[in-house]
């Protein structure tokens, strides 16, 4: 059974589609762009809204009332469309298309696409001119201040792997904007006190669409007590927990207590619609429960409801952002030391909460550090391993309260097999330029913390926060 997932699936996408089209150009090629491009769409499963023959000419986009038709279409699908895919099968109408959008007015993402022309088929009847007309579009949209994406390249077929690939990247960028727009993320607890690296504006975030549903630990532990030992969602939860990674041995009040916070969890997650939550795990749940929280969190975060340690909302949204860009879990981890004299090279690790998902091999153990101090008797739960070797990219959230703004911190770089004998969940990681990344950092006001994700995509996230959402995003290249 899958722990919690299907509160998170990930949704079909939807796309409006404006064909463009132009009077002193081949109308057959914008026709067979609009065939072409539903041939597409069914091939990759996407939904579409698109205006048929009945609305206009070729049911493509050229003048004001064609605009209005295929605005009006759109906005009757307001609620379904997640972003606007623009063909240009050949020159286009700029007017026709940014018409369209204005009188729509979705605010979701735009893609604009330009079909290449055969240098065998330069004639009267077959060239193109998309080359040009994107030009002139993306000149329109600009100086209407509509925000809009492009292709890899200039121009490609619509047919071609280069454009379903670039449809892909578009459509986690869709993802990324519509669900950052209106999340839900839990607080379980307060921060703790030792760390004020972690605070956050709600307000900034609130302002911004992002909203925050705390809870104290003590309803938490209110609702445990009230459980029975023998509910069947507790049992449930007994049997996920030992099926989910190794140990040398679950002690029975643990893994009981593991259980039955992994049900009131799911149960308020439930409750609240939340995207993820973030958790006040040290000291107070080792005090008077008697367990780190570390393996129902990995938990969580392996079935995509990503769960963030040490109440660290700012690193739960950056979670939540690699999550929906690569469509597998993300984890949160310490930029936490240097590897040797090794410029380029760090250790990342937490003591740890990663998913399962992350490690090479994984077991649950006691927590290797608060365990020093608080005994093993209450720290069952940790999950340690070393991370997998693999491309990565990493993203640190802040709302910094200075400027009003929410700023992020964003880089890829890569998991290498070096030698290291540690504990907790860990990997060394190699990132071109660290030393000027670091200082950045530092200089910046970024916390110690950061998101990670087994994929490189920040692109993807660059173009959906930078472009679409406003926010400054400090991007580290080579």
């Amino acid at each position: 059974m899958a722990f919690i997932n299907k509160l998170n699936k990930m949704t079909e996408t939807t796309f409006g589609i404006i064909v463009g089209n132009r009077d002193v150009f081949p109308d057959h090629l914008a026709k067979e762009g609009k065939t072409q491009i539903i041939e597409v769409m069914n091939e990759m499963g996407y939904e579409y809204v698109l205006l048929s023959e009945d609305n206009t000419s070729f049911g493509v986009i050229e003048t004001y009332q064609d605009a209005k038709n295929c605005a009006k279409l759109f906005k009757m699908n307001k609620d379904k469309i997640d972003g606007i895919l623009v063909v240009l099968p050949n020159f286009g109408d700029e007017k026709g298309i940014v018409n369209t959008l204005k009188l729509a007015n979705l605010n979701v993402p735009i893609l604009i696409q330009a079909s290449s022309d055969d240098i065998e088929k330069m004639d009267r009847k077959n060239r193109r001119d998309a080359f040009c007309g994107k030009i002139s579009v993306c000149n329109v949209l600009y100086q209407s201040g509509i925000p809009f994406s492009l292709t890899r390249m200039h121009t490609c077929p619509i047919n071609s792997e280069i454009f379903k690939d670039d449809i892909r990247k578009f459509e986690k960028v869709c993802k990324i904007v519509k669900k950052l727009r209106r999340a839900r993320f839990g607080q379980i607890g307060t921060r703790p006190n030792a760390f004020e690296t972690v605070r956050y504006s709600e307000k900034i975030l609130e302002f911004n669409g992002i909203t925050i549903e705390p809870i104290d630990l003590s309803e938490i532990f209110g609702e445990i007590n009230r459980l029975s030992d023998n509910d069947p969602k507790v049992k449930e939860k007994i049997e996920f927990i030992k099926g989910y990674t190794p140990t040398s041995n679950f002690p029975v009040d643990g893994l009981l207590k593991l259980a039955k916070l992994a049900v009131i969890i799911e149960k308020w997650i439930i409750e609240k619609e939340l995207d993820g939550f973030a958790f006040q795990c040290w000291p107070s749940i080792q005090d008077n429960f008697g367990i780190v929280p570390c393996a129902v969190m990995s938990m969580f975060s392996e079935g995509l409801v990503p769960a963030a340690c040490e109440v660290d909302i700012a690193g739960l949204i950056g979670m939540y952002i690699l999550q929906l860009a690569s469509e597998t879990p993300s984890a949160i981890l310490d930029w936490n030391n240097n590897y040797g004299e090794d410029p380029n090279k760090m250790v990342l690790f937490h003591c740890s909460n990663l998913p399962k998902s992350f490690f090479k091999e994984t077991k649950m153990t006691i927590h290797p550090i608060i365990s020093d101090l608080k005994g093993e008797k209450i720290t069952f739960g940790a999950i340690q391993g070393r991370i997998k070797t693999k491309p990565c990219t990493l993203l640190r959230i802040e709302t910094d309260d200075i400027f009003g703004e929410i700023k992020a911190f964003l880089a890829e770089g890569t998991y290498t097999d070096d030698p290291l004998n540690t504990f907790g969940g860990y990997g060394v990681i190699t990132v071109p330029n660290l030393q000027e990344a670091l200082k950045t950092l530092c200089i910046e006001g970024f916390a110690h913390h950061v998101a990670a994700t087994l994929n490189q995509v920040a692109e993807i996230v660059y173009e959906a926060l930078v472009n679409y959402l406003g926010w400054n995003v400090i991007h580290h290249k080579k």
